[in-house]
Parts: C-alpha cells; structure tokens; sequence
C-alpha cells in the first residue's frame, strides 16, 4: 500500500538540460519527460538551460521539417503549462544566445532569444533544487 501511495502522489520537478537540441536525444528525452510528467499532472516548476543545453533556446534554431522543433515545443510548453524556461546567462553569453537587452549591452546587431526562455544566473538552478522534490538532468 505505500508504493501505491508514492506512485499517485503529485511530485514537483524541475529539470536541468545540459544538451544542444540536436546534438543527442537528451533535450528531447527531457522534452518527452516533462510531458509526461504534466500529463500525470505533476507539476514543473522549472527547466533550467545549461552549459550547451542553452542552444534550446535559440529561435534561430530550424530544423528540417520531418524534425521535430525543439525550440517551438519548449515554447508551447511553456505556454500551455506556465512551466519556466530558464537559460544560464554566462553559458548563453558564450555561445551567442543573447535576447534583446543582452544584445543592445554588449553592442551586438541582433539577438537569438526571445521570450518565453528567459536569461538568469544558477542561484535558480539552485533555487530549482531546493523547491523541487526532484531535480532531473539530461545531458553530460
């Protein structure tokens, strides 16, 4: 009886992603997960984007049309289930994924991230950690 009650009670999750979209199956397996998970109706309080993980979060992503848009989906998830997408602000400065403020301060022609990722330090990731009954990562 008490596995039973482990298995029905609602968890809180948040996920860390520590893969590029395209690079390996973790951001989708992460993707895939989190659906699940919502679909059971727990409850993810947040994704956190992280090392080259922040590569979801480029809108300038376009992969061919039998694949799937990681980018568009995170983004639907987002919306649907008010899931936050959080990128790590130095891994993105790094690697060129930059939203209009970031790109305006360090003087550059455009940006590469939009809403609703949004940019911040790993004080959330920790964060994460500590609101969460589980922190799930993918990716090495």
């Amino acid at each position: 009886m008490g596995l039973f009650l482990f298995i029905t009670q609602v968890m809180i999750f948040s996920v860390s992603i520590l893969s590029a979209p395209y690079t390996d199956q973790a951001a989708f397996s992460a993707y895939k997960f989190v659906e699940a998970a919502l679909s059971k109706k727990h409850e993810v309080r947040r994704i956190f984007f992280y090392g080259e993980g922040v590569l979801n979060a480029n809108h300038l992503n376009t992969p061919p049309q039998d694949e799937i848009n990681l980018y568009e989906a995170w983004k639907e998830l987002a919306s649907s289930h008010q899931v936050e997408l959080i990128v790590c602000i130095a891994s993105a400065l790094r690697r060129g994924v930059l939203d209009e403020d970031e790109a305006k301060r360090y003087e550059k022609d455009g940006h590469s991230m939009q809403a609703p990722f949004i940019l911040s330090g790993l004080g959330q990731l920790m964060d994460a950690a500590i609101e969460s009954d589980r922190l799930i990562t993918f990716g090495s």
